[in-house]
């Protein structure tokens, strides 16, 4: 049983992290999982993508 909400809150922030590289959604700020940093000093992120249903970095 998965414990992410089916509908997240809207918010008015138009900001995306970016595209899933499977399926090309858009992926938003609270799809995220986990930053880290990269070892050029740039944030990295992994997100759960809504529509295909994967763990992926955002491009």
């Amino acid at each position: 049983m998965s414990h992410a909400p089916l509908h997240p809150p809207m918010t008015s922030d138009s900001t995306i992290l970016g595209r899933c590289p499977d399926c090309g959604a858009e992926i938003e700020p609270y799809q995220s999982l986990i930053e880290f940093e990269e070892a050029d000093g740039t944030t990295g992120v992994f997100a759960e993508c809504y529509s295909c249903d994967e763990v992926v970095r955002p491009e």
